[in-house]
Order: C-alpha cells, then sequence, then structure tokens
C-alpha cells in the first residue's frame, strides 16, 4: 500500500501540484502540509526525480501565499460578523471552524500586531487563521505578503528538512513538525523581543539627552 501511495506520488508530483496543494492547505479548507511538502522533498531527493528540493519549497510558499490572500481578500469583503457566522454555520463546522478559532486568532493578531502573520505561520492552529484577522484589519497587503511569505517559507524548509530526513515517513514527520514549528516560532519571537527592548532603550535614552 505505501508502496503505491509512493509511486502516486512520484507519478503525480509536480511544481503545479505543490502549488495547487498548498494553495488548498493555507486557505480556510483544512489540509496538512505535512503530506505535501516531507514527500515532494523525499521524491526531489532521489537521483532520478526531476523536481528540486528548493523549488519545492518555493512553490510551496508561493502556494501557501495565494491561500492566504484567500483568506485575506474573504476577511476583508465580507467583513467579521459574516466570517464569524459562516465559521459557526454547519458548512464552517464541516471546514474544522469554529467563532472559537477565529477569536483566538484574531486575538494573536491583536496581541501581537503586523508581525504576528509572520510567528503566525509557524505556530499549528494559527498557521491558516492568522489571515483572516489581517483582513478584517485591512493590514497592508504589502506587509502581509512580506511577512507571510517568510513565515511560509521557513515552515516549508523545516518540513522539506524533515521529508528528506525521514525519506517520507509520514509517522516520523507528524511526530516532529509540531515541535520544531513551535521551536522555531519561540526563537523568532524572542528576536522580536530584543529588538524592541533594544528599541525602547534607545527612546529613553534620546528622551533623557533631550531633557539634559
Amino acid at each position: 500500500m505505501l508502496q503505491k501511495v509512493e509511486r502516486w506520488y512520484e507519478n503525480n508530483m509536480n511544481y503545479a501540484t505543490i502549488t495547487a496543494l498548498m494553495t488548498v492547505e493555507s486557505s480556510f479548507i483544512p489540509f496538512p502540509s505535512e503530506i505535501v511538502i516531507p514527500p515532494a522533498a523525499y521524491i526531489a531527493s532521489k537521483p532520478e526525480s526531476n523536481l528540486n528540493i528548493f523549488l519545492v519549497v518555493l512553490f510551496g510558499t508561493i502556494g501557501a501565499l495565494l491561500g492566504a490572500f484567500i483568506n485575506y481578500g474573504l476577511a476583508l469583503w465580507l467583513g467579521r460578523p459574516i466570517i464569524h457566522k459562516f465559521a459557526d454555520s454547519k458548512v464552517g463546522h464541516l471546514l474544522l471552524l469554529s467563532s472559537e478559532k477565529i477569536t483566538k486568532a484574531e486575538n494573536y493578531f491583536n496581541n501581537h500586531g503586523k508581525v504576528s502573520t509572520f510567528v503566525g505561520r509557524l505556530i499549528p492552529g494559527i498557521r491558516q487563521l492568522i489571515s483572516i484577522p489581517a483582513g478584517i484589519a485591512k493590514m497592508n497587503l504589502v506587509s502581509f505578503s512580506i511577512y507571510t511569505a517568510l513565515g511560509a517559507g521557513i515552515w516549508n524548509g523545516v518540513l522539506a528538512l524533515l521529508g528528506y530526513a525521514a525519506h517520507g515517513q509520514a509517522d516520523l514527520i507528524n511526530k516532529y513538525s509540531h515541535e520544531i514549528g513551535y521551536i522555531i516560532a519561540g526563537v523568532v519571537i524572542l528576536i522580536i523581543a530584543y529588538f524592541i527592548i533594544k528599541k525602547i532603550v534607545q527612546k529613553k535614552k534620546k528622551s533623557k539627552l533631550s531633557e539634559e
């Protein structure tokens, strides 16, 4: 069975497929990136493969960005009340959505600002939904695109390395992908906190000098 699945991936996995599947994954439709990027990276590691692991990450990131644009655009167009109403509808529940999940993503966005669209891409449970509060808040599209692409690129790079190292074994990938995602998110948050604190200290020093 596993050999049949592997053959199917090898016969059907290409850059267009990767982009399309990651677009779905990054939108409101529940679809795990763990079954797209790691197997594609594993296939790319084979000498006879037509795939390149760096292009797998690139096209996976393009797909993630397209999916994020879908969520952003829908949130911007429909507005908060309709988004929450849809999330609590039967269709929304079938898509594993709920107003609680949307509120969680909104709170994360409100607490961390624009950079949350970057950090949020690395956190399971927030990753796909962080684009919605960004759309509701009418976040600058250029900033949204840059932060989303950076976050998605790092996440896809992690999954590609896992796929290469685990030789496409789904159980190992699922076991460690979330943990690594949390670690990366933690490191990023510490870096951001450092620069924020540094900026605050510099402002205080400038204000003291001006008072003197």
